[in-house]
Parts: structure tokens; sequence; C-alpha cells
């Protein structure tokens, strides 16, 4: 009798495809397409009374699917369990086993930290059992996730708006998004001053530079006008010298390779790729991509870990591949190993590439534009991270009159280092640039050129972003590194937070949702909490907590608080208050407010009925109009022609009635918060997926970028002055309308041939139809003459 084939079922096709070419013919390998059976949407489907027994239902819609394992597994030999190497997957496989019937005998459960030829065939070698543990965890923060969710959503329906719904970790995400705002808004701008000298060597042409005050022994505040001025009057009356001169040689070491909370930061900054879908792009490159000559090759490592581990084959490949396309002083004396923080569970790898040999831009022709910038990211950073040290050559000067200090520094790259690969991207603004300071000596004289003193402001903290917002997460304990990205999605979706550019803003609802929640459920938004109940799920997984356990005693309070609060809101609606805009309804005036509707959020009018005034909603974005200094906006509009929707940039006072204040500032590019560092301007990029440039649009700015060289840039016709090549270059454009022409004189000539043979034809059908009604007449009237003479005939007869 002939083996039995193994079956071996992943969780997605291009999974099964990749798999399927590493194992050969023995195999038949088959996808689930994620999740088979689940808790039912329709009810709780959690008996808690019983001790928290879910009631699993396979998923609609995957009979077939579910039918065809069914038969696969009952025909096959050995059935391997191969699903992602996580909680999640460790229940899709144990979900498989209960729902196929498949027994214990014929079961064997294998994870692919990378889906490469060597770690499949290996795993397969050595399969284990369905971990029990892993499998509780996940029931554990499934069903605590359905409680929360099912018991506390009806009662923000009831009291607030239907639609709502609450969870553990995005209910505290809100939380946060929302006392930012709050921190803003309370936030009491302090005045300070800074003073800057414009010094020179005393001969002239040997070099001129500018410091900054710094204080006298120690750093000094300068909080209004008068102590400015009292500083520049002592300043003016005495001279300048070079107090200190201090030369050193700084060095940087690179990042560590990415976890899944870096990754998705790193691709926000630098991609502006959100969360969800970094780690649909990631899930792709992970599961395997058509290479030319190689077929489907898994390119990265798992991409849900917040491990910084990394193995000694990977660390040794980078090794020779550094020292090989590199040199040897680009590789460390020692191999950088790198320690996980302490809540890490330390399951997987770090991401890396699966073979640093698979240069990003060598296979790029294979990749999608989204792929292959996201590989490229993940593979220089791996990269770049056993590489050496950067250096640079630091200088600090330290200027001094009547016992101030005037501070000057500026470093230079020495040797590059692990920067000829990659250097991380940072949330916050990056430090002003420095001009390079001439060869000063200490004790040297300085003549001052100016002196200037400027007003500044303390600053508000920044919004969160999402790469900020995931990292505010991750330093609390909150989530897991499959949660962060479906935590934002949610938010986003029910509209508790919005996304202006980069930022995250709480709506009203989300507001007012999260005031209900820290006033009546505080365990469920704090952060403390959270924490905890995240590091207890971590002891299931261990085998230290059972499962059930930890839902009864969560549920014990749970239960109280709740029933506690639908009795003190007993017939009472909380109102949520509408956003309003500072956009006016040119129909009756008032500030417009901020709607939802089935395609999203709009402006309308707060005077409906009688005032039906509706727009599409206005963003504000950074910076300042160039022309007037309003603010700019971010607005759309529909094609006449084609009906579909542009987005465009312009000033505020845009088609304002103010005729004295009226702008016609108007563009497609988009503005940043970065200004101009040589004239002050705003600055503007080209719109777009990807990161993009940012240039000066100042045509009086040294600093000014010209279209052509802006990118996506096409050149216009020249509507000059013909001069004889112009009109050379415009001869095939004559030919080019010269064949227009005839063909459509052709085309109307075609068209009049056609009209005259209708008219002809439609002509004989009508003298035909005429002739034949004429002929059938004439027979008629025969006809009933012969009838008639027969009738006489037959009459005489008688």
């Amino acid at each position: 009798m002939p083996n039995k084939t193994d079956l071996v079922i992943v969780e997605s096709p291009s999974k099964a495809k990749t798999i399927g070419k590493y194992l050969g013919p023995g195999y038949e390998v088959k996808a689930s397409m994620g999740h088979v059976r689940d808790l039912p949407k329709s009810k709780l489907g959690v008996d808690i009374e019983k001790g928290f027994v879910p009631d699993y239902q396979p998923i609609k819609g995957k009979e077939d699917v579910i039918s065809d394992l069914k038969k696969a597994a009952k025909k096959s030999g050995r059935v391997y369990l191969a699903t992602d190497p996580d909680r999640e997957g460790e229940a899709i496989s144990w979900h498989l086993k209960e729902l196929l019937g498949i027994p214990d005998d014929k079961t064997y459960r294998v994870t692919f930290n990378e889906i490469t030829r060597n770690v499949v065939n290996q795993s397969i070698a050595a399969p284990r059992a369905i971990d029990q543990d892993l499998v509780d965890a996940q029931q554990a923060r499934r069903i605590l996730d359905r409680i929360v969710g099912y018991e506390l959503s009806p009662l923000l329906w009831k009291k607030i708006r239907r639609g709502l719904s609450a969870g553990r970790v995005q209910s505290v995400a809100t939380r946060l998004v929302v006392e930012r705002e709050e921190e803003i808004r309370a936030f009491v701008p302090q005045e300070y001053w800074s003073i800057e000298a414009d010094l020179a060597r005393v001969a002239p042409n040997l070099g001129s530079f500018k410091a900054q005050f710094h204080g006298r022994d120690k750093k000094m505040e300068l909080h209004s006008r008068e102590e400015a001025e009292q500083v520049l009057a002592t300043v003016w009356q005495g001279s300048f010298s070079v107090a200190k001169v201090k030369r050193q040689e700084k060095s940087r070491q690179p990042a560590p390779p990415f976890t899944t909370s870096t990754l998705q930061q790193e691709a926000s900054r630098k991609l502006n790729m959100s969360p969800a879908r970094t780690m649909s792009i990631a899930q792709q490159l992970y599961e395997g991509v058509e290479l030319s000559g190689q077929g489907a090759v898994g390119l990265i490592t798992y991409m849900r870990t917040d491990s910084l581990r990394l193995s000694e084959e990977a660390l040794a490949a980078a090794k020779d591949f550094i020292l090989h396309r590199y040199g040897g002083e680009y590789y460390p004396a020692q191999t950088r190993r790198f320690k996980a923080k302490g809540n890490a569970q330390d399951a997987h790898e770090a991401i890396r590439p699966s073979d640093v040999t698979l240069v990003p831009d060598e296979i790029k022709k294979d990749l999608t534009s989204e792929q292959y910038k996201l590989y490229k990211l993940i593979w220089s950073r791996f990269l770049s991270c056993q590489m050496a040290n950067a250096v640079y050559d630091s200088l600090s000067i330290d200027v001094e009159n009547s016992g101030y200090i005037f501070r000057a520094s500026h470093s230079s790259l020495k040797f590059s280092g692990f920067t000829a690969v990659y250097e991380e991207g940072k949330d916050e603004d990056e430090e002003e640039k420095t001009s390079p300071l001439p060869d000063l000596k200490e004790g040297e004289p300085l003549d001052c050129r100016g002196l200037k003193e400027d007003q500044h402001f303390t600053q508000p903290p920044a919004r969160y972003s999402e790469a900020s917002l995931i990292r505010a997460l991750e330093e609390k304990g909150i989530g897991r590194p499959s949660t962060y990205a479906p935590t934002i999605t949610t938010i986003l979706n029910r509209e508790y937070v919005v996304k202006e550019g980069k930022a995250l803003r709480p709506t009203p609802l989300g507001e007012v949702v999260t005031g209900l929640m820290k006033d009546k459920f505080n365990d469920i938004v704090d952060y403390a909490f959270t924490a905890q109940m995240e590091e207890r799920l971590d002891k299931v997984e261990e085998g230290d907590v059972n499962w059930k356990a930890l839902l009864n005693d969560f549920y014990g309070d749970f239960s109280a608080e709740l029933h506690k609060a639908e009795q003190e809101l007993d017939g009472e609606r909380i109102k949520v208050p509408d956003e309003v805009s500072e956009e006016i309804c040119p129909q009756c005036g008032r500030n417009l407010v901020v709607k939802s509707g089935r395609f999203g959020r709009f402006l309308a009018c707060p005077g409906w009925p009688e005032c039906d005034f509706t727009m599409p909603l206005v963003v504000e974005m950074p910076g300042k109009c160039p022309k007037c200094g309003g603010r700019l906006l971010k607005r759309t509009g529909k094609s006449k022609k084609t009906g579909k929707q542009y987005t465009y940039y312009c000033c505020e006072w845009v088609n304002s009635k103010d005729e004295a204040r009226k702008c016609d500032f108007m563009t497609w590019d988009v503005p940043v918060k970065d200004n101009c560092p040589v004239c002050g301007w705003t600055m503007f990029k080209k719109p777009g997926k990807g990161a993009k440039k940012p240039y000066c649009i100042n045509e009086v700015c040294s600093n000014f970028t010209p279209e052509e060289k802006r990118g996506g840039w096409k050149p216009k016709p020249a509507d000059s002055a013909d001069t004889g090549e112009e009109k050379a270059e415009k001869k095939p454009a004559a030919k080019k309308t010269a064949a227009k022409k005839t063909a459509a004189t052709k085309t109307a000539t075609a068209k009049k041939t056609a009209a005259t043979k209708t008219a002809t034809a439609k002509k004989t059908a009508a003298t035909k139809t005429a002739t034949a009604k004429k002929t059938a007449a004439k027979k008629t009237t025969t006809a009933k003459k012969s009838t008639a003479k027969k009738s006489g005939a037959e009459k005489a007869e008688g």
C-alpha cells in the first residue's frame, strides 16, 4: 500500500505556495484563510455562570474551506499545523484540530520564524504538540475583550450614541490622546529671550561665525526684554575674546534591529505608512514574494516580536557581507548583541532579512513599491546594527565678554560607519544645523559685527502621531506587538480620534467617552491596571496562572462597576457637544460644525433645517501662507467632468468676502512643518506616498528649488516667439495637426455619404411599400368584382 501524502495547513495561500515549493511532492499544503471558528458576532458567546465556557462557532462564509480541509485531513497521513508562531497562530492550530476532528496521533505542530528552505525543512523534521498554555492565553485575551466590549458597549449606546464601542486597549489609547490634548489646552506659554552675536576675527577675511548667549558659569535664562537689554547694554561696552576651545571626537552607535513596535514607528516616520499598512506589507514579505529565477521566497523573519535577539547564523552572515562590501573598518571590534527590555517575551528573533545577500536594489524589479521600501528599511536597519560606530569631529567655542559667555559649536562627520547604510528617523524637530567654525585660539580677540535679540515662547507638548502613540503604549506596557496596529485603526474608525496630517487629535465624542470611562470604569482605562493585565496574560502563557481564574478575578469587580454605573446613569443621556470649526457659513454667517455621515466627517451649518449648507471638511495644515501669513488649509473638490474628488491646499482667505484680507494662494503641493533655513518661508513637498524631499518656493531665496527639480515635473510647451530651432521642433506638431484635419475631413465625408445612403434607402423602401399597397388594393378590387359577378350568376340560375 503506497504511503499517504502528509497535509500541511497554513494561514494564507501565498504562504502555502512558498512552503509547498520547499517541501516537494510528498506534502499537500493548504490554507485555512485565517481563523476557521470564533465567538459568534450576534451574542456574547461566553457562558459566564458555568465558568467562562466559550461558544465557538464556524465562521460564516468558510464552509467550503472547512469542508475541503476536513476531506484532506481524513485522507492524509500526518497533519502538520503550521500557522503563525504566536498566541494567535497557536490558537488557530488548536481550533483547526478541534473543528476538523484530527486525532492526537496525527497532529503535529510546526512553526517557522522565517520561511526559507532550511528553516521549513528543519521545522518539519522536529514537530511538537500544540502548546495549550499559549492557546489558553489567547482564549483569556479573547474572552476578556469580548466581555468588556459586549457588556460596556450597550451602555455607551444607551447613554451617548449607537455604534460606539469600548475595549481594554482601545479605551486606554484614546485616553492617552485625550489627556495629551488637555495638556495642550492647559499649557501656559512662558516668555524667554535669546541673544545672538555676529563675530569675526580681527584680521579681515579670516572667518566669521555666530555664537549664542549661554550665561555665566552656568546657563542663564532670560525671561523678559528687560533682562535681555541689561545683558546687551553690558556687552556693548565690553569686548569679545575666545575663552575656551574644545575639540573632541564623538562616536554614535547604531540603533538596534527592528521589533514590531519600532518597525511601525519608523515606517510611519520615514515612509508615511500607517501601522496597519506596515503590518500588511510585512506579512507579504514574510510569507513569500516571487523573485526572478528563484520562485517564492520569504524575505524577512516573523514580524510580530518584541525581541532584539539575532541568531548566530544571521550575525555571521552580516559580518561576512559587511567585510566584503564595505571593508574591515566598517565592522566593530566585537559583534553587537542587543538586550531586550524586561517585559519582552523574546519568543522570536528581531525582525531581519532572511538572507542579507538579497540586496533591496537588486530585487527591486520583483517587488511592489511598498514592498521595496519596507524591505529596504528592514534590510538597512539590520545591516547597520552590525556596523561600526559613526565618528564625528566636534568643536565647541566659548566666547567671553564682561563675564558673560557666548557659545558656538559645530560637528562634522569624520567616519560614516553605520550611517553609510542607515540613520534612524526622529519624531521631534531636527537640531538646528550649524556652520563650520574658524580655527580659533584661546585668548584671541574678536570683533562684534552685531547683536540680535529675539523673543520666544515655550511650546506645548506635541500631539501624538501614530508612531509616538505606539511608543507610549509600549513604554507603559499596554498591549502587545499584535495589538498596536488594530488598536489605532479602531479608535480612528470609531471617530474617537482623527488624524490631521500626522497628528492624532481627539474628537468631542472621544473626550465624552473617555470622561465616562474614567468616571465609571477607572480600572478599564487605568494605565497600571491594563499593564498588569498584560503581565498576567503572559503568566498564563508561561503556565503560572489559570486562565479561567484570571477571568473570574476580573469579572467580579467589572460586573459590580457596570451595575453601579447603570444605576447612577439611569434615565440620563450624555450629549456630545458639536465640534465648532472656524469656517463661516456663507448663507447665514454661523460657524460651521463637524458632522459625521455615511461617507465620513463633513462641515454643516448648525442652523439646520432653516439653513442646509454643507461642505467638505477643512483640515488646517502646518506652516503659513507665503503671500499673507494666514493659515494654510487642506480642501477637497470634485471634478465637474469626471466626478472624481481631488485635494488642494490654499490660504484661509481664498474667496473671502473681506476684500482687504482676500488672498489667492493655492497649490497642489503639500505644506510641511519645516521652514526654509535661509528665508524662513514655509516649505512644501510633492503629494503622494512615501518620503518626499521638502523644498523652498521663494523665488528670491538662494535655497529656491525650481519646478523641474521638485520631482514629478513635466515641461510645458514653450509659448515664446518661434526661433528657427523651435519652428523645426514644431514641424512634427504641424504634421500632426494636418493629419488631424485630414482625418476630420474623411470622417465628415464618410458621415455625409452614410447619411445619403440611408436617405436613399429610406426613399426606396417607401416607394416599394407604396407600390405594394397599390398592387394589393387593385387585387382586392378585382377580387370583389369577380365575387359580385359570380353571385349574380348564381342568383340567375336560381
